[in-house]
């Protein structure tokens, strides 16, 4: 449980298996999808993308916006969601190690699925450039009920757009609607659904790749 600003937040946090000697790559911090509609911290794209980061050696951190499962508050069509969020980017990306002191150096991946990632846009753009995640991934972005903030130029490198083709909850056109105007690149799963239903091992994958792509370009 977090303190955040409707209360205490719940949250959870999968830790990877790293040899001797090594080091987490940092802390990545997951959203998930619309409270309204069932949306939670344990949905199984949220769960995939976890996995994903913890298999590529980062810490993911998921969690329940206000409203859902032991968070405090109420739903606030992503206002106090982002404040959710950035409550827990402050959480995580500070060491709790003992005998040191906290670090807010620590490196910072943000991920989002559907609602999720709309609040996710809106932090990107709330943290800036001094605090920029070094990995960004967008999935099923719902650019179709929210005003999704565009993705800064410098961070197109760093970021993967996810997106199903026989998405019926956001269609792809309006994903690409979006991301025109940014010239941003969006990877479309051929068949894929909005929730991904049979292909998240290859949403997993993707991920993975990109994952490990940008860890050899990061220093």
């Amino acid at each position: 449980m977090l303190q955040g600003p409707a209360g205490c937040i719940e949250a959870a946090e999968d830790l990877p298996q790293l040899p001797p000697g090594g080091v987490e790559r940092g802390a990545a911090v997951i959203a998930h999808p619309h409270p309204l509609f069932a949306g939670t911290m344990d949905n199984k794209v949220v769960q995939t993308l976890a996995r994903a980061f913890v298999h590529c050696g980062w810490r993911a951190i998921r969690f329940n916006f206000r409203g859902v499962g032991a968070t405090q508050g109420v739903h606030d069509g992503g206002r106090g969601e982002l404040l959710d969020m950035l409550a827990v980017i402050e959480h995580a990306t500070r060491a709790h190690r003992v005998g040191m002191d906290a670090s807010p150096n620590i490196p910072l991946a943000l991920a989002g699925f559907s609602f999720g990632s709309f609040v996710t846009s809106h932090a990107v753009q709330a943290l800036g450039a001094q605090r920029a995640p070094q990995q960004l991934v967008l999935v099923g972005t719902a650019a179709t009920r929210f005003e999704v903030a565009p993705i800064a130029h410098a961070l197109h490198e760093r970021t993967l757009v996810l997106h199903g083709e026989h998405d019926d909850t956001v269609p792809l056109l309006d994903v690409m609607n979006w991301a025109r105007p940014q010239t941003l690149p969006v990877t479309v799963i051929p068949g894929g659904s909005h929730f991904f239903h049979g292909q998240l091992p290859l949403l997993r994958h993707l991920v993975v790749r990109h994952l490990q792509a940008g860890s050899a370009t990061i220093t």
